[in-house]
């Protein structure tokens, strides 16, 4: 499920409440028929996890040990890292193909690659919801393709839900099942793909002409501005 709107249009926040970075200012949010004001964090962290904007932690650790940070709701800061445990890195290391580099250092990947290894932590976290805030942004056409072609896969496969923060409307029609656009703080727009890529939804959505046309082979339309 994509989370779409112009800037400043609450993308984020609505996010970081959904994963417990910022407390709503009226009103609940629920996961598992249960408030999330309930939840310990590492019960929580067992759940859902959340990869920030702007990672900027991590990068002098080796892509293995940064993808076993993914195992710390599960032993704490000094439990003994096990068996289970280690087939867990291993298995978030193959399901994002980036086995070849878990002796390289983070710093020195590229940031396709470097978005595929904090992928890959927050699969060995375990959990059942993803939520991820433009883990495309800063990086070119064909790596944002990569990056959201492997979330994609990864979802279906593991049959995680995904939430995940995007500015590009045709992207998020390409690889997500649902969009629910904001403005201002509201859900202005919800529905597939195909509902929402729609004139006037568009129109309502970014307050600019936009317009619509059919792709050869593509179950959905493509946006552009007038």
């Amino acid at each position: 499920m994509a989370l779409v709107g112009h800037n400043g249009s609450g993308k984020s926040s609505l996010l970081k409440m959904l994963a417990r970075q910022l407390l709503p200012s009226a009103g609940s949010i629920y996961y598992g028929n249960r408030d999330l004001r309930m939840y310990s964090e590492r019960v929580f962290a067992r759940s859902v996890a959340y990869l920030p904007q702007d990672v900027t932690t991590g990068s002098e650790m080796t892509v293995r040990e940064l993808v076993g940070c993914g195992r710390y709701p599960w032993h704490g800061a000094l439990g003994r890292f096990t068996k289970n445990d280690e087939g867990k890195v291993e298995e978030a290391l193959r399901a994002t193909h980036i086995e070849k580099f878990a002796d390289r250092i983070v710093g020195t990947l590229s940031g396709g690659e470097r978005q595929r290894a904090w992928i890959a932590m927050l699969i060995a976290q375990d959990v059942r919801c993803l939520l991820l805030d433009e883990p495309t942004a800063a990086l070119d056409v064909a790596h944002q393709i990569e990056v959201l072609s492997l979330v994609r896969r990864l979802a279906h496969e593991l049959g995680s839900s995904v939430v995940i923060v995007l500015h590009d409307i045709n992207m998020a029609a390409r690889f997500c099942d649902r969009i629910h656009a904001l403005k201002r703080g509201r859900v202005v727009a919800s529905g597939t793909p195909s509902a929402i890529l729609a004139p006037n939804t568009l129109q309502e959505i970014y307050g600019i002409d936009m317009d619509v046309i059919s792709a050869p082979n593509l179950p959905y339309p493509l946006a552009y501005v007038c």
